[in-house]
């Protein structure tokens, strides 16, 4: 869908983030959200670099994304995708067994395999070659490799994770592609798949170029 300023929903972004970041920060979640589900939104874009003190009443963090949908205003990733998915009746079956592995593997992904990808772009990129990430290489990739087995284990030969293509295909793909920075991904060809079946989706890829086309080039030049 077209960015429309005068949308309903509002996706709050960075103006600015370094080359490795980009395409990867997590408005990209909303934001393939809204184009499966045929919304429209704005953007409202923030500086990462001098993040303005009244956003963290928003979000006591200052991460994005933030999301306002009408009077209602949600942080954190999955809950807007929770939010989005039961405003408009998709991407989240509504109740019964099937609702239950979407949500099941929904907050797996943010619990039990997001914080490895986390943690491996700080030892490969935010401290690369400090020694101490140095020393936590080998047993931070031993562990990421049972983790994604289990997950392969788990996917089997389904062409989605819970079954119908869902929000959590939309978060666990996200995820799966930090993976790629490391060689141990390419170990797990069903996993390399399904994460170039979701990127493939033409849903993605719009947001993809509308998170890459609000992104400027060069930092923003402290006031």
């Amino acid at each position: 869908m077209p960015i429309d300023p005068d949308a309903d929903i509002e996706i709050t972004a960075f103006d600015w983030v370094p080359d490795f970041a980009r395409g990867f920060v997590r408005d990209l979640r909303p934001r393939w959200a809204c184009e499966e589900l045929d919304l429209s939104y704005r953007e409202r874009l923030i500086s990462a670099v001098h993040r303005p003190d009244w956003y963290y009443a928003e979000q006591p963090f200052g991460q994005v994304p933030v999301v306002k949908d009408g009077n209602l205003h949600l942080f954190e990733s999955g809950a807007i995708l929770l939010h989005l998915a039961d405003r408009e009746g998709r991407l989240l079956p509504a109740s019964g067994q099937a609702r239950a592995d979407v949500l099941g593997w929904l907050f797996a992904n943010y619990n039990s395999i997001e914080p490895l990808a986390m943690e491996l772009g700080t030892v490969l990129l935010f401290h690369a070659g400090e020694d101490w990430a140095e020393a936590r290489k080998p047993t931070l990739l031993e562990e990421i490799e049972k983790k994604l087995r289990r997950l392969a284990d788990a996917l089997g030969s389904r062409e989605w994770i819970a079954g119908e293509f869902s929000i959590a295909d939309i978060a666990l793909v996200c995820t799966l592609r930090e993976f790629e920075r490391s060689e141990v991904f390419a170990k797990f060809p069903t996993l390399v798949a399904y994460t170039e079946r979701g990127s493939a989706r033409p849903a993605f890829r719009r947001a993809l170029e509308a998170q890459l086309a609000a992104l400027a080039e060069a930092p923003p030049i402290a006031a």
